[in-house]
């Protein structure tokens, strides 16, 4: 059994490069641009697996020494499960991705359009403590345009997952190049790390910037006027 868990650390290791599972989580590493999911998550319903969840969570509690006959904390597994699925970890489940509204570009707007200032609440994976930040989404478009609330939406259901910051933003970069059949996206996020404020190094001031640039979003000019739009 010692031996075999050793054996499964080594190939952890060797897979992540040589780091340790501590070292991924605290260096902020992630393994790919789509979401770690299994093959089977979807063979439980969402009711089943909230009272899964819930039994679990009940177990977690009584591990820490809660009392879970006072009152206060008797719902409490159940009102955790029903917030994993039903609300902060929605977005792993592909029945809630949003549809999108397209529409013909009638007006023949051809310059960027910004839908800048995004709130979202997210979840570190490492961790599974909160990520709070703005996304700031850009397109040009190539014959179609899509209803501005669809954009606070495609970055609210990737942003409801178990993330990593650089993930969340080539999936909404991503996510935006098909749904708009065009290269010209831009995607930026500025974040604060809850994991990084209120536990390891503890720093409550700094924040984290990632972007993603495509098309003539690659070209300096256009960055630097999507930048200047970004500071009105």
């Amino acid at each position: 059994m010692i031996t075999d868990v050793i054996i499964k650390e080594k190939k952890v290791s060797e897979k992540l490069n040589g780091f340790t599972v501590e070292e991924v989580g605290d260096d902020h590493l992630y393994t790919g641009v789509e979401t770690p999911m299994k093959k089977d998550a979807f063979i439980l319903s969402d009711e089943d697996k909230k009272d899964k969840i819930s039994k679990l969570f009940a177990e977690i509690m009584d591990v820490m020494g809660l009392d879970l006959t006072d009152d206060s904390l008797k719902g409490t597994p159940k009102r955790v499960a029903k917030m994993y699925i039903d609300e902060i970890f929605s977005g792993l489940n592909p029945t809630n991705k949003p549809k999108p509204a397209l529409f013909d570009n009638k007006y023949q707007y051809n310059q960027m359009l910004v839908e800048k200032n995004i709130t979202f609440y997210s979840n570190c994976e490492h961790h599974f403590v909160p990520i709070i930040g703005k996304a700031h989404v850009a397109y040009i478009s190539s014959g179609k345009v899509i209803g501005l609330s669809k954009l606070n939406r495609i970055v609210q259901y990737y942003a409801k997952r178990p993330q990593v910051q650089e993930r969340l933003t080539n999936q909404i970069a991503e996510e935006l190049k098909t749904i708009l059949d065009t290269e010209d996206v831009a995607v930026i996020i500025d974040a604060k790390h809850l994991y990084v404020s209120s536990r390891g190094i503890k720093d409550d001031t700094s924040s984290t910037v990632t972007s993603y640039f495509g098309g003539k979003f690659t070209n300096q000019e256009k960055i630097t006027e999507l930048q200047n739009t970004l500071n009105y």
